[in-house]
C-alpha cells in the first residue's frame, strides 16, 4: 500500500494531484505548526496578462492558533470574491473556462472559516472531478502523537503502508532509517511537469490546478504522469 502524508495546501498545483493519484491513502497533515512565514498553506501562484501573482489568504492571526488546523480567516475582508473574480478575468479565454469556473465556484462557497476545512474541501473537491479513488483521512482524527519523521512513519504503520511517497521537501529533514526499520520504504516524486498550453507567455508549471483545468479540461488527467523514485535511487541522481 502506498500512502502520502501532507500539509492541506491553498488550491495546489498538479503536483499534489499526481502524488494523490500514486496513493492509496492519502492524510491530511493538518495538526502540525504552520509554517513559518509565507507559505503554501495559504497562497498559490496564478498566471495573469502581466506579471505571476499570488492568490493570498488572509489570516486572522490575532485569534488564530498554532497549528494548521487552528487557523482561521479574516472573515471581514472580501478575499473570497476577490480570488473569484480575479480567476474569471485571466481565466475566461481559455479553452475549458465553463469546466474550470463550477469548480472553482463550489470551493470558494465552502462555509468554513477554518483554513484547513477550506483547503481539505477544496482539494478533495478537485481529485473526485479528476477520478482519482484515493481514500482521504486527516492526522487529527488519527490521534497517533509524536513528531517528525517517527511520527509519519508510525502513521504510515498505522494503515499497515509499506510505501510512503512524499515531496522534495522532506531531503531536508526525513530520517530514513526509523522508516526502514518499520519495513517502510521512502519514495521521493519525480515530478515531469508536463507543459500544457496555458495563457500569457512561457509555460509555469507550479500555478494552482485551476489553472491546468481551465486550460485541459478533462485532459486534465493525462498530465498526471509522475512517478516516485527511492530515495537512494534519488539522492544518487543528485
Amino acid at each position: 500500500m502506498n500512502i502520502v502524508i501532507s500539509q492541506p495546501m491553498f488550491l495546489p498545483w498538479l503536483g499534489l494531484f499526481e502524488q494523490i493519484s500514486l496513493s492509496d491513502v492519502f492524510v491530511h497533515y493538518d495538526d502540525v505548526q504552520l509554517p513559518q512565514g509565507r507559505s503554501f498553506i495559504s497562497r498559490v501562484q496564478i498566471k495573469t496578462k502581466d506579471k505571476i501573482s499570488w492568490l493570498t489568504v488572509p489570516i486572522d492571526r490575532k485569534n488564530s492558533g498554532k497549528l494548521i488546523n487552528q487557523i482561521i480567516f479574516k472573515e471581514s475582508e472580501s478575499w473570497r470574491k476577490k480570488h473569484l473574480a480575479c480567476i474569471k478575468q485571466n481565466y475566461i479565454k481559455c479553452s475549458f473556462y465553463d469546466d474550470m469556473l463550477p469548480i472553482a465556484e463550489a470551493i470558494y462557497g465552502f462555509n468554513t472559516e477554518n483554513l484547513s476545512a477550506f483547503n481539505i474541501n477544496a482539494i478533495e473537491i478537485v481529485a473526485k472531478w479528476l477520478g482519482l479513488k484515493t481514500q482521504f483521512y486527516k492526522s487529527s482524527d488519527l490521534r497517533i502523537p509524536g513528531e517528525g519523521s517517527l511520527r509519519l512513519a508510525d502513521i504510515c504503520n498505522n494503515f499497515n503502508a509499506k510505501s510512503y511517497i512524499t515531496g522534495l521537501g522532506a531531503l531536508n529533514y526525513l530520517d530514513y532509517s526509523i522508516f526502514e526499520n518499520k519495513g517502510i520504504k521512502v519514495n521521493y516524486m519525480n515530478y515531469q511537469k508536463t507543459e500544457y498550453q496555458q495563457l500569457f507567455g512561457k509555460f509555469i508549471p507550479f500555478v494552482t490546478i485551476l489553472d491546468v483545468i481551465a486550460n485541459c479540461g478533462k485532459n486534465s488527467k493525462q498530465l498526471i504522469c509522475s512517478e516516485s523514485v527511492y530515495w537512494k535511487d534519488y539522492k544518487k541522481d543528485e
